[in-house]
């Protein structure tokens, strides 16, 4: 699959959204081993969707992907069955009164 830039401000159809193996080899996540990576996310880990400030990290066999609260519950249901590991901080967002 061809990689495609998505700017922040656009969307793309739902079918895309459903990620296989292949599209997530070609999003900008951050690779590495899994022994590498921070336990905790920090306010400079970016969503590879849109660059929002990242509160899930989904670790795959073949690299990590970082998403925003609101990309994580879009791809949660396609995507976590894949992961090797799953981190969701969104518990440290607060909510509005």
């Amino acid at each position: 699959m061809e990689h495609q830039e998505i700017l922040p401000g656009t969307s793309r159809s739902e079918e895309l959204w459903s990620i296989d193996a292949e599209e997530a080899k070609s999003m900008t996540g951050t690779t590495g081993t899994l022994e590498n990576q921070p336990t905790t996310l920090t306010a400079l880990d970016r969503c590879d969707r849109c660059g929002a400030q990242a509160y899930v990290r989904a670790a795959l066999p073949s690299g990590v992907l970082l998403f925003c609260n609101h990309h994580a519950r879009q791809v949660e249901d396609s995507l976590r069955p894949k992961t090797v590991e799953w981190i969701d901080e969104s518990d440290r967002l607060v909510t509005a009164r």
